[in-house]
């Protein structure tokens, strides 16, 4: 096993130049109210996760399972996408409208989650303040079809540049409706338990410490960030100038994050994959 690699992507990427930025939990967030929209993927997940119960389990996980693909070695990526897939090929999950039985590996779904995450991912960093021209979002797109491979897809039926992106939206929004499951999930993501530990003590049953209020903004730019189709699906949240105000408040968090020291804002993945591109480039 090679443990020196540069990974799926490298330093020279648009992949890396996009993840570099700490204000992708928004663009995380806003996949997940996106991805609610589906009503077959919402039931993959209600009714094989315990994210209700486990939410920031999950997300620890999922946040893994990314900063894996991205900064891992080629071994290592390649390793989290078998263990994905596996794990995906025997969940089962039941059609909320027909009743018919699916697998939550079906191409379709995992195309829609990969889309969703991806596109969230460049759409939220450009709009927060990245300098990426329209080539480099090209890239990203093009980049990201190595992940899709990891979890079973075949790149070529992966959008690979905006415009196939924005043509894939407009195919797959007719399947696309607000369902009870999507508003309790949309609900449940815009007020999560927060860890205890992160919470002050309530007071008449409440839990607004500021660690709540921290949240409840992020929450409420990942909302405002969404396509306007999405945002009437949800039955029309947000103001005319919901587009404007969370695009500033993004800008505003990603220079308030920018003044966080590296080694608090950078995982350990990534740390490690700067650290062999170092030796890699000094050898």
């Amino acid at each position: 096993m090679d443990t020196e690699d540069l990974g799926l992507f490298g330093p020279g990427s648009v992949t890396w130049k996009v993840h570099e930025e700490p204000i992708l939990i928004v663009a995380g967030l806003r996949s997940l109210y996106l991805q609610a929209l589906h009503p077959r993927a919402m039931a993959g997940v209600a009714q094989n996760s315990a994210y209700r119960t486990d939410a920031w389990g999950r997300l620890v996980r999922t946040a893994t399972y990314v900063a894996t693909t991205i900064y891992g070695t080629t071994a290592e990526a390649e390793a989290a996408g078998r263990r994905l897939r596996t794990r995906h090929a025997r969940m089962r999950a039941t059609d909320p409208f027909t009743g018919a039985e699916f697998r939550v590996d079906d191409p379709e779904l995992l195309r829609w989650v990969h889309v969703t995450e991806v596109e969230s991912f460049v759409s939220i960093a450009r709009r927060a303040g990245l300098a990426l021209t329209d080539d480099e979002v090209d890239g990203y797109y093009t980049e990201q079809r190595r992940s899709a491979a990891l979890v079973g897809l075949d790149p070529d039926d992966v959008p690979g540049t905006a415009a196939e992106v924005a043509d894939y939206y407009r195919d797959v929004r007719p399947q696309l409706r607000m369902t009870r499951e999507a508003a309790e999930t949309a609900l449940f993501l815009t007020a999560p338990p927060i860890p205890w530990k992160l919470s002050l003590p309530a007071r008449v049953g409440l839990n607004l410490g500021p660690p709540r209020w921290a949240y409840f903004g992020i929450a409420a730019t990942a909302l405002g960030m969404l396509p306007p189709w999405a945002l009437r699906l949800y039955g029309g949240l947000g103001l005319p100038t919901t587009a404007l105000s969370a695009d500033l408040s993004a800008r505003a968090l990603r220079l308030a994050l920018a003044a966080v020291p590296r080694r608090y804002r950078e995982g350990p993945l990534q740390q490690a994959a700067k650290e062999r591109a170092a030796r890699l480039t000094a050898a």
